[in-house]
């Protein structure tokens, strides 16, 4: 696994304090049971080309503040965002928030997580 400088781990932190996290069971339950929120795949392109969640929409971390609003205008809608590990995803979700989204999630261990617990996935 990448190890990560400390000054990102700090930031991370921070916005994991103020955010929810959500694991990969909860949302598969979530879907199961007719709830599904909206996936949001915060990676890069590279990685979105790999492979990514079944039915999950493409905002890169580095242009979600700057076009969430015209992919998901209700602010209230159920998003859950998710990245390679659950970092990026926490700071998307942070600025997401700020932003006046008041349903937003992190994927708590990311992509790894998702594919452990055999979510659907959909690849090239």
């Amino acid at each position: 696994m990448k190890q990560h400088p400390p000054g990102f781990l700090q930031i991370v932190a921070a916005s994991k304090s103020r955010i929810r996290e959500v694991t990969a069971a909860e949302v598969l339950a979530a879907c199961e049971a007719g709830c599904a929120p909206m996936l949001v795949d915060v990676r890069e392109q590279s990685e979105w080309d790999a492979g990514r969640v079944a039915g999950a929409v493409h905002l890169s971390k580095g242009v979600i503040e700057r076009d969430i609003e015209a992919t998901v205008p209700d602010l209230d809608a159920n998003m859950v965002l998710y990245c390679g590990g659950g970092y990026r995803s926490a700071l998307a979700a942070d600025a997401l928030q700020q932003m006046g989204y008041t349903r937003v999630s992190s994927l708590a261990g990311g992509w790894r997580a998702w594919n452990a617990a055999d979510g659907p996935v959909k690849t090239p």
